[in-house]
């Protein structure tokens, strides 16, 4: 009964990661039916390049999401871990992103081939997140050199001056 969380969340990887695997198995079947097969007096090998770039952007996200996926046994085969929850965000929301900007720029380019443009969103979220990490270890601009107004100097001194008074309790006497 104490494992009853970790064989729930086994079992939704699994259905989690089958259901990824069916998602990416249609979208590379029908690129190939229709861009390849019906459309195929304009096939070409940049086509064939898309195809690879595409099956690429979906193996590496995938293998990852998978091997956090796996659940962890003991040593005596008992389950002890169910794997990482697919739900949560950060880096398997980024990987699920990944397949998902896959999965529209591979079916939308069987329309047009600018939709391969869409794969830079990935690089420049990524420059953006990186950025925003980097600028919390930049030294920022003291107060030393700002010069505050006559209004924002007047309220921090009044908020420092009912800071420094001390808090007053009402009790009641008989």
């Amino acid at each position: 009964m104490a494992k009853q969380g970790a064989k729930k969340r086994r079992e939704e990887n699994a259905r989690h990661m089958k259901n990824l695997q069916y998602i990416i198995i249609i979208c590379n079947v029908i690129y190939l039916v229709v861009r390849a097969g019906i459309m195929h007096s304009s096939f070409k090998w940049k086509h064939w390049v898309g195809l690879i770039l595409t099956s690429f952007a979906y193996f590496l996200p995938y293998q990852q999401l998978h091997a956090m996926s796996k659940p962890a046994y003991g040593g005596d085969g008992e389950l002890i871990d169910g794997g990482f929850d697919m739900s949560t965000g950060g880096i398997c929301g980024y990987l699920h992103d990944v397949i998902y900007i896959t999965c529209f720029v591979q079916l939308s380019s069987i329309l047009s081939e600018k939709f391969w443009y869409i794969y830079l969103l990935i690089p420049a979220f990524a420059a953006y997140k990186i950025f925003g990490l980097v600028k919390g270890f930049l030294p920022q601009g003291g107060s030393e050199g700002v010069e505050e107004d006559d209004k924002t100097r007047k309220k921090r001194e009044k908020l420092e001056k009912k800071a420094s008074r001390g808090k007053f309790v009402k009790t009641r006497t008989r």
